[in-house]
């Protein structure tokens, strides 16, 4: 999510966590083209400029100024490449995503999540990078089923930066103020139902759990709730929907009682990412279904206090919802902006020690460290050498999200379905549905949702 954060980002996130669903009809993937934007290479080390999206936000010094100390750095490794940053909060609006893509005003390098990069492959909006991953040497050794998002026809079309698995954030301060043990986060959905009832007990503008059901993230965590009930949104073949089901209506029954039966999830609903995070960071909100990267948004961006938070296991969990985010090139980006944007990645965002992975100063200037998220690389080299690292440097307490690294051992980690996004509008619709209409009818929205689908689907 920002994952959304999130997302987001993430996602997800974070993120949390969305990216909007609306847009061009898929086509089928473009033909690998060597001279990407239609320009013949440049003499080698000829001056390169290239647009980068996704700089962190000026409310987020500390990350910007990270991101800025690693433009300079790398301008100096590599003086005939110009980065110009761009910064948007969040790095993503599901509204005009599509249009500036299908418009052409995107970045060279631009931000996606997981769920957009079929669409986008599809679209022919994305430059073949297949003939310059030697500028990235480590994206060889990422787990091949998170680089199989970028994929499509045996070609490259982008590089992930973070993947994630949804879990349940939790506020401990809030379980101890409601009398909660915050050692011992809930299992079930009956424990989150009496967890959220105490916490919303404790006054007025306490929400117990918070949900979304708006610009796309509603229909993102129904898919993770299904999930995590051991449903599925989608066939094995994906031709069908398949979440009007005995999980799908568990899903929103479960949140249907707690909206209106227990009155703990709060009356302002029509949550998107950035609502949920400012609750959160608020210190207002009990739970949350989101990845460990939640917390560290809600710290960096939303002045929420890290040791306050905790992440365990999506209850009764036998699948988790597994996402991320990535960089793509923009179609018209040529040969020598490709190769200079896979360097900028390579340094950034996939090399050990440096980047996104410097803990040692992710510590030293007071950002969280240790939290359990972005395993681009498995039992691979350099995931053993980040995971070292961000051991060696945690200034976090790392107890706090030991329930979900400890929960998410013996679930399946599942990918987002086909055509995510357009999936996840259709799906607000019931999410908002049960949230803000006290006779919301459950099945009449699953078929609704069920027909349009289908649909979708259907027109490949």
């Amino acid at each position: 999510m920002q994952s959304r954060k999130i997302a987001t980002l993430l996602a997800v996130a974070g993120l949390t966590l969305a990216a909007a669903a609306c847009g061009t009809e898929e086509t089928p993937a473009p033909a690998a083209n060597p001279s990407a934007g239609g320009s013949a290479p440049a003499a080698e080390n000829a001056p390169v400029t290239i647009s980068v999206g996704c700089q962190p936000p000026k409310t987020n010094p500390k990350e910007r100024a990270q991101w800025d100390a690693d433009v300079t750095a790398f301008q100096a490794k590599f003086p005939y490449i110009t980065i110009e940053s761009k910064d948007a909060f969040p790095c993503i609006v599901p509204e005009t995503f599509q249009a500036k893509l299908a418009g052409g005003q995107m970045e060279d390098l631009f931000y996606v999540y997981y769920t957009d990069a079929a669409r986008i492959i599809g679209a022919g909006q994305a430059a073949d990078i297949t003939p310059y991953l030697s500028e990235a040497p480590h994206f060889a050794e990422i787990r091949p089923d998170v680089k199989g998002v970028f994929e499509s026809g045996g070609k490259t079309y982008g590089v992930p930066r973070t993947n994630y698995a949804t879990g349940l954030v939790y506020n401990r301060a809030l379980f101890t103020q409601a009398g909660l043990n915050p050692d011992m986060p809930p299992k079930t959905w009956a424990e989150v139902q009496d967890a959220a009832k105490k916490i919303a007990g404790l006054g007025n503008g306490y929400v117990g759990f918070g949900e979304y059901s708006a610009g796309n993230t509603g229909g993102w965590h129904f898919t993770s709730s299904i999930y995590a009930r051991g449903g599925a949104i989608v066939s094995e073949d994906g031709k069908m929907a398949a979440f009007n089901s005995e999980q799908g209506k568990a899903v929103l029954e479960n949140l249907r009682k707690m909206r209106w039966d227990d009155n703990s999830m709060g009356t302002k609903q029509l949550h998107r990412w950035e609502d949920l995070m400012r609750l959160m960071g608020s210190g207002k909100l009990g739970m949350m279904i989101g990845a460990p990267d939640v917390v560290q948004a809600v710290n960096n961006d939303f002045k929420g206090k890290f040791e306050d938070y905790g992440v365990t296991a999506v209850p009764e969990s036998t699948q988790s919802l597994s996402g991320g985010d990535g960089y793509m090139f923009n179609a018209k980006a040529t040969p020598d902006q490709i190769k200079a944007g896979l360097k900028w990645l390579e340094f950034k965002f996939l090399t050990p020690g440096q980047g996104q992975f410097d803990y040692a100063r992710n510590k030293a200037d007071g950002l969280p460290t240790g939290l359990p998220l972005t395993d681009l690389y498995g039992s691979a080299a350099p995931g053993a050498q980040i995971q070292a690292d961000r051991e060696a440097n945690a200034n976090v307490p790392t107890e706090h999200f030991a329930p979900y690294v400890e929960g998410t051992k013996s679930v399946t980690f599942k990918l987002e379905p086909p055509k995510a996004q357009e999936i996840y509008a259709i799906l607000d619709t019931p999410m908002s549905a049960v949230l803000t209409r006290k006779d919301a009818n459950i099945d009449e929205l699953l078929a609704d949702a069920e027909e349009k689908v289908n649909k979708l689907l259907a027109a490949g």
